[in-house]
C-alpha cells in the first residue's frame, strides 16, 4: 500500500454503481495510476483533487467498462455503508509505503 495524491477526479457514468474515475500520483517510482472508486456518496469530485489517499498498488489492472483501474483506493465503511477514505494526518511524499 502506498500514499498517493489525487490529480484528477471525474464522474464515471458508464459504471454500474455511482463512481469516480481517479488519477493518482504515487511519485517518481510508480507515477500516475488510475482507479475507479465508489465514493460519490461522501465526496465531490472537485474536493478529491489534491487529497492524499491510501491505495493498494500491486493488484492486477481491472477493466471496468471502458476504464482500466490500476489501484484500489482504501476506505472504511460507516454505519450507512458509505466509504470513508483512509488518509494520513501528516504530510508525506507521494509513493510513501504504508507500514
Amino acid at each position: 500500500m502506498r500514499v498517493g495524491v489525487v490529480t484528477d477526479a471525474r464522474d464515471f457514468p458508464e459504471a454500474r454503481k455511482p463512481a469516480y474515475r481517479l488519477w493518482i500520483d504515487f511519485g517518481p517510482d510508480l507515477g500516475v495510476k488510475r482507479s475507479s472508486a465508489q465514493i460519490t456518496a461522501r465526496y465531490a469530485a472537485t474536493d478529491l483533487v489534491g487529497r492524499r489517499v491510501i491505495a493498494v498498488v500491486n493488484f492486477a489492472p481491472k477493466q471496468i467498462g471502458p476504464f482500466v483501474s490500476e489501484v484500489l483506493v482504501i476506505g472504511a465503511y460507516d454505519e450507512r455503508g458509505e466509504v470513508v477514505l483512509l488518509n494520513v494526518d501528516q504530510p508525506v511524499a507521494p509513493g510513501s509505503k504504508i507500514g
